[in-house]
């Protein structure tokens, strides 16, 4: 039922804004595939799941004219879209059995270096799946068109992971991205719903 739950909230994120449309849910794949192949537990990847497919519930609370915005947000929309880890987080604490997805949530805009939003945490201080879904989010968003920019094709996106390799992105959860690749693609496209493959 809860998960059913997490399907839904996805879905009304989904309805609102059409260019992030399925978004959540390969997140929530490419997430998982990492996850296995580092050894998680299947129970706590289906937490994992349930995180990735929450992770920007939080732009319900942004406001239309930011979020479907056709050119690059300025500075100071920029600074209300960085208001949706909390918006999230306050969603979920509402719910006393997401409590255990709250923090992870909370910071998958963290980076690895501390350069992240919203504490600017670092390390091994950003919670595990907040890690896996920032790489997740990452080539997600990076091979999908938005209004203002084209999408990067696969290779591309993946030099960029490389590239940020222990700066924006934990080293170990990129290097199992990096070299599975291609299993966890697999894997994304033999689970996903054919409307929300790219």
């Amino acid at each position: 039922m809860n998960f059913e739950m997490v399907m839904a909230l996805s879905s009304a994120l989904d309805a609102r804004d059409k260019y992030t449309a399925g978004h959540s849910r390969r997140v929530m794949e490419y997430a998982a595939g990492i996850a296995r192949n580092m050894g998680v537990s299947e129970k706590d990847i289906k937490r994992l799941k349930m995180s990735a497919l929450l992770h920007d519930i939080g732009k319900i609370g942004v406001p239309d004219i930011i979020l479907h915005k056709e050119s690059r947000v300025s500075d100071k929309e920029f600074a209300v879209i960085k208001k949706h880890p909390e918006i999230g987080a306050n969603i979920l604490k509402a719910v006393r059995d997401f409590k255990d997805l709250v923090p992870v949530v909370y910071h998958h805009h963290e980076r690895f270096d501390g350069l992240g939003y919203p504490h600017g945490i670092y390390g091994e201080q950003i919670p595990l799946h907040s890690r896996i879904i920032a790489v997740a989010d990452s080539f997600d968003a990076m091979t999908s068109t938005r209004p203002y920019r084209k999408a990067l094709n696969s290779e591309a996106a993946l030099l960029e992971i490389e590239m940020s390799r222990g700066r924006q992105f934990d080293p170990t959860v990129s290097d199992i991205f990096l070299i599975r690749f291609s299993n966890i693609l697999d894997d994304v496209l033999k689970n996903m719903e054919p409307e929300y493959v790219i």
